[in-house]
């Protein structure tokens, strides 16, 4: 039987590390919204996350240590969830400093993110995400987002 409270040590530990990447991901967004090959429409999703990141007003604010901080690193996480569905996965991980797998770093923050952020936080933010429309073919759709990051595991696994 896996120990919840194990695993919640793990994410926290892991979420506390992954905040010093707060100021790469925001690199990754800015050279992501002067690149011509991300959609104009998607840009303004990511100048709404920067300027989520970067305000003293959040949901959570910043000044509670810790839990300030993940609401603005569960909203990048989802905004490049929707970013390598929307771009090709070569472009994200051109811009991206990090030695890490930028897919398994927000996997692993949007799962870690529900041991400390509030359920409704969470759907909020992720309502803000999937608000903007996904245009294919004419038609405008919803992005599921864990199932974008299903399919950017596959492109990523396939080109392997």
């Amino acid at each position: 039987m896996i120990n919840s409270g194990n695993e919640k040590k793990q994410a926290r530990g892991f979420l506390q590390g992954a905040l010093l990447l707060i100021p790469n991901f925001l690199k990754l967004l800015y050279r992501l919204l002067k690149d011509s090959r991300v959609p104009a429409a998607e840009k303004a999703l990511l100048v709404g996350a920067i300027v989520y990141v970067i305000s003293p007003l959040d949901f959570i604010p910043d000044v509670i240590p810790f839990v300030g901080q993940i609401d603005d690193l569960y909203l990048i996480a989802l905004v490049i969830i929707r970013m390598l569905s929307r771009t090709s996965d070569d472009v994200i991980e051109q811009h991206w400093e990090g030695s890490s797998d930028i897919i398994k770093i927000v996997d692993t923050i949007v799962n870690s993110s529900r041991y400390f952020l509030p359920k409704k936080i969470r759907q909020v933010l992720l309502g803000r995400v999937e608000v903007a429309p996904q245009v294919r073919g004419g038609f405008v759709s919803s992005p599921a987002l864990p199932d974008d990051l299903d399919a950017a595991r596959k492109r990523r696994d396939h080109r392997k």
